[in-house]
């Protein structure tokens, strides 16, 4: 496969708004989405001997939305002689909104392509990052002006009284004073202005390689920015995933509340009537204390998985923080039939881990070769100074005229009797090895987390499966015991078992797909996040839509 045939691992994700919006039907994504039971009831049985890639799978949990009922706080109404329907997981009423939100905290809805859209513009750590960008242009700039002249414009005044030792030997008391303005100061006598007007002090060596040198950082740091903007999305998408578990957890937790809640007026129907033992309707009051903490475990996990997205999206953490999608669906960022050398590839390709380890080689490299030429060219110095220059014995300044002065100076540097620079050579190599060794160290390390991400999606794909089929058996489980108890065959308490299966295979079900696509966005970002958050947004067109288009022509 090509290169640009591995860069439709994309082409999946053209339709992840649709499943992200719950809609994950094979006719084009118009299908409705489906409830908890007939996901359960319209599932495929999983097959003996199943490949190990089965295709992909469309089940959709338990919508967090529910229908009104008393709270799990609520006293539950009182028992009347007629015989109640049972309520499956087949007749449950439509679900309604429900933001999993108390009566006074505020409510914030958000999406999946929204908050990774946010993550460039909203979190600190992308602020930080991207000021040490800013940074490094900043010191790539001052390389390059390394050899430009520095201007020196002022005045200075000298007044001297004393001996002074004349060119051939002989000590005199002088007193003299001078006066110099303009570009250049501090000339005295007949020597130069100590400081210049005009002075162009360098390294040839640093004028030439440390401009190479500030563009490798330049670039080893964009890459280095990009890799944290990847974890972050990383992390939002796992916190998404995780805040939509917490809304399913509770969907399920208060069918499964409401089923111990019929439950339980049933045993206590049965109990008063002698057909039931008061010791069965103890036990199943005891089971719904149970499920009434498992929704409120799920709210409290609602809360937390909220306070989590918002710290990553830098929002206001005291909103509760509602996905606008109404169900948790498996999700296709890498398509199956890729084989794992070509994801691998692509990961090499892509990663910018591995563009930060190769500037910082160029870099090393760079320096290396700086040391190596330093003995080689001079440093330079250049100086100009023009102004006005007086003076005379005593206090007086007098002939105050124009005064030209001009200095070039280049010269060689061989450090500590060239040990300084043998020692700053063998330093400089030893660091480029050090650059080589990190960047063998991150091929490693992109090759074991792209086929680490890729096992995981493979089996986690196939155990969605699993969970469906025990979801299927639960719920048949369910109704057949329900109609035992409609025909007079057998006790309420019989249902126990039964709704405590249907709970866990739900939960199954969704840790099944949870994980699924928590091992979809790893593998996303292991193989270098190929999908940019703007091609989620709508009305642009994905990745896999621009891979498909043909190429324009002129």
């Amino acid at each position: 496969m090509t290169y640009s045939a591995i860069r439709c691992l994309a082409v999946p994700c053209a339709g992840l708004i649709l499943l992200l919006s719950g809609c994950a039907g094979v006719d084009g994504g118009k299908q409705d989405c489906r409830s908890a039971s007939e996901c359960a009831t319209n599932a495929p049985p999983v097959a003996a001997g199943h490949s190990e890639k089965s295709p992909e799978p469309t089940v959709q949990l338990a919508s967090y939305a529910t229908d009104p009922q008393p709270p799990p706080g609520a006293e539950p109404p009182p028992p009347s002689g007629e015989q109640k329907q049972p309520l499956t997981p087949e007749k449950l009423p439509p679900p309604a909104p429900n933001s999993g939100a108390g009566p006074n905290e505020s409510v914030r809805q958000i999406s999946l392509p929204s908050a990774l859209a946010a993550v460039s513009g909203q979190n600190p750590q992308v602020a930080y990052v991207n000021a040490r960008i800013c940074e490094s242009f900043a010191q790539a700039q001052a390389a390059r002006v390394l050899w430009l002249p520095s201007i020196h414009a002022g005045l200075s005044y000298d007044n001297h009284g004393g001996p002074v030792q004349a060119s051939n030997g002989d000590v005199s008391d002088q007193s003299r004073s001078a006066l110099e303005a303009g570009l250049g100061m501090g000339a005295t006598g007949a020597g130069a202005p100590t400081v210049p007007g005009v002075v162009a002090s360098f390294r040839v060596a640093d004028a030439i390689f440390q401009p190479r040198i500030a563009d490798h950082i330049v670039a080893g740091r964009g890459n280095a920015a990009t890799a944290v903007v990847h974890d972050l999305l990383l992390s939002v998408a796992l916190a998404y995933v995780d805040l939509l578990r917490a809304f399913e957890q509770k969907a399920i937790a208060e069918e499964t509340f409401r089923n111990a809640q019929q439950l339980a007026d049933l045993t206590a129907d049965f109990a008063r009537t002698g057909q039931g033992s008061p010791a069965d309707a103890d036990r199943a009051e005891a089971e719904l204390a149970v499920r009434r903490n498992d929704v409120l475990r799920a709210q409290e996990s609602i809360g937390v998985a909220s306070a989590h997205l918002a710290e990553l999206l830098n929002l206001d953490a005291a909103q509760v923080l509602v996905p606008q999608e109404p169900g948790i669906v498996p999700l296709g960022l890498v398509p199956p039939q890729v084989s794992l050398r070509q994801l691998v590839a692509e990961g090499m390709s892509n990663r910018p881990e591995l563009g930060e380890s190769r500037e910082l080689v160029g870099a090393a490299v760079g320096r290396l070769q700086r040391e190596q030429y330093a003995p080689l060219v001079p440093s330079v110095l250049l100086g100009v100074s023009s102004g006005g220059f007086g003076g005379g014995p005593g206090d007086t300044i007098a002939n105050y005229r124009d005064r030209f002065d001009f200095d070039a100076i280049a010269y060689w540097e061989l450090r500590n009797l060239g040990c300084g620079d043998l020692a700053a050579r063998n330093q400089a190599r030893a660091q480029v090895d050090q650059a080589r060794f990190r960047q063998v160290q991150v091929m490693d390390q992109v090759a074991r987390e792209v086929v680490e991400a890729h096992v995981q999606v493979e089996s986690r794909r196939s155990q969605i499966a699993i969970a469906e089929a025990g979801v299927q058996a639960a719920v048949a489980s369910y109704q057949r015991n329900m109609e035992r108890i409609r025909n007079a065959k057998g006790l309420p308490l019989e249902a126990l078992q039964s709704i405590q299966a249907l709970n866990q295979s739900r939960l199954e079900c969704l840790r099944a797909v949870t994980s699924y696509n928590e091992a979809q966005f790893r593998l996303h970002r292991a193989l270098g996040w190929p999908i940019r958050p703007t091609d989620l947004q709508p009305g642009n067109p994905t990745a896999a839509d621009r891979l498909q288009s043909p190429p324009e022509t002129a």
